[in-house]
């Protein structure tokens, strides 16, 4: 979490070293320029687009301007409007900067969905159109083929399938006021829903299940739970073939449920494992696997939204995703045991 705020601490870093250089040149530099160059740290930050973060630098920066450079010095003793007119152009100068950057950043976010709509929705959608052309050109075409090209159209279906939910399932997420439609899940059934939109033999051949038997009904919103499931198995299934192992287990303790999900691969850069979960993130060896970078970023939405935590992690000669969902509520039949 705070290595998405380094910044505040590389402009602290720039604002001290500016601070140095002022107090050892104080005598070769007028006070307009020690002011220009203490805007310096103020548009390091402002460049983020965090609006707060600029006006907390900026503060920081004014003061400290103030007390050692403005007569009376090492004093916050203002006797002309000229210096509360620079304080203003302070907070003016990164509220500019940062409008302008969110702006950039909301551009940057639209080419980056407009991508991945032409890009992973063509994608299956060419293959589709491939094999249905090819079932429609040879009526005499064999058994076999066809139930290959079937089995295509139907994985390309699943594709468009998961990435569309996922977009509207972002686009919920992001409601403030989102309302989860709370309602008792049984998590062994959700995850038999979700292995739907995978192909069975790759299921077959590579994927075991450890589900605790004493599993309860969870208190949830099943349609995202679904969702959850979803993108951690084909993130699993991406990043693992045919020979590599996954698994999935699903425990029960007192108060709290904790699943995880494990793929045989190669363990992860710790950069990585902090910013798997950021929004439109792709590891750097992945650009020969199709997908939108928003998956894990859904992921950690939904478990947010259900109070709980999830992280990933090397374990042993693969990677984890452990989930933990906090139980808030018991089914009545166990209310009344607890009671």
């Amino acid at each position: 979490m705070f290595h998405r705020y380094n910044y505040i601490l590389t402009a602290l870093a720039v604002l001290g070293a500016i601070t140095l250089i002022s107090m050892l040149f104080q005598g070769y530099l007028e006070l307009v320029n020690i002011a220009l160059i203490h805007l310096i740290p103020i548009i390091v930050v402002a460049l983020r687009g965090n609006f707060y973060a600029t006006a907390f630098i900026a503060l920081i920066a004014i003061l400290l301007f103030n007390v050692l450079y403005v007569p009376p010095v090492y004093s916050f003793s203002v006797h002309d409007a000229i210096y509360l007119w620079s304080f203003a152009i302070f907070l003016l100068v990164g509220y500019i900067i940062t409008a302008q950057a969110k702006k950039i950043q909301t551009n940057e976010i639209r080419e980056i969905l407009l991508n991945t709509l032409s890009h992973d929705l063509k994608t299956p959608l060419s293959s589709i159109l491939g094999s249905i052309t090819l079932l429609l050109e040879d009526p005499k075409m064999s058994t076999e083929t066809k139930t290959i090209l079937l089995h295509d159209i139907k994985n390309s279906s699943d594709k468009m399938h998961r990435l569309i939910n996922n977009l509207l399932d972002n686009a919920r997420l992001k409601d403030k006021h989102l309302k989860l439609k709370m309602e008792w899940c049984d998590l062994e059934d959700i995850l038999g829903v979700a292995l739907q939109d995978f192909d069975e033999a790759h299921i077959q051949s590579s994927l075991t299940l450890d589900v605790d038997p004493s599993l309860e009904l969870f208190w949830g919103d099943y349609n995202l739970l679904v969702r959850l499931f979803a993108n951690l198995l084909d993130n699993a299934f991406k990043y693992s073939n045919q020979n590599k192992h996954i698994n999935v287990s699903i425990a029960q303790k007192q108060e709290s449920v904790i699943i995880t999900f494990f793929n045989e691969s190669p363990p992860l850069k710790e950069k990585n494992l902090e910013t798997i979960f950021d929004k439109f993130y792709r590891l750097e060896n992945a650009q020969d696997i199709s997908g939108s970078g928003i998956g894990l970023f859904i992921c950690q939405s939904i478990v947010r939204a259900h109070n709980g935590k999830i992280k990933a992690y090397n374990q042993e000669n693969g990677v984890c995703f452990e989930i933990l969902l906090p139980i808030t509520k018991l089914p009545t039949k166990l209310q009344s045991e607890y009671e």
